[in-house]
């Protein structure tokens, strides 16, 4: 059975940085955060397949990084140079599909989400 257990949100200024964490268990394959801002849909945010290929939606290339610690069974999120329009609830997620990509419809195991709230 696959759980996921996110973390890490937090209330910072603009231009800070902060570390999501979800801690993985049970068999997963195509690994992403999501995110939702108060009103909007959810939206992919990045993903990282079984060989370490990342895929990032364009708002955050160059400010986020993807990464899984096998080691530890635990998807991270770094995100640097955070804006306002970075707000909004963040939730880790997975599925099993030989294909990976950041289409919502595509998972189906979720983590409650982490709350990150940028102030300016």
């Amino acid at each position: 059975q696959v759980q996921l257990v996110d973390s890490g949100g937090d209330s910072v200024q603009a231009g800070g940085s902060l570390r999501l964490s979800c801690l993985l268990s049970g068999y997963t394959r195509c690994l992403a955060w999501f995110r939702q801002a108060r009103g909007r849909e959810r939206e992919g945010v990045a993903v990282i397949a079984p060989d370490g290929k990342t895929t990032y939606t364009d708002s955050v290339k160059g400010r986020f990084t993807i990464s899984k610690d096998d080691d530890r069974d635990t998807l991270h999120l770094q995100m640097n140079s955070l804006k306002s329009d970075d707000t909004a609830k963040y939730y880790c997620a997975a599925n099993h599909l030989p294909l990976c990509t950041l289409l919502l419809d595509e998972y189906n195991y979720w983590g409650r989400g982490t709350q990150v709230t940028v102030s300016t």
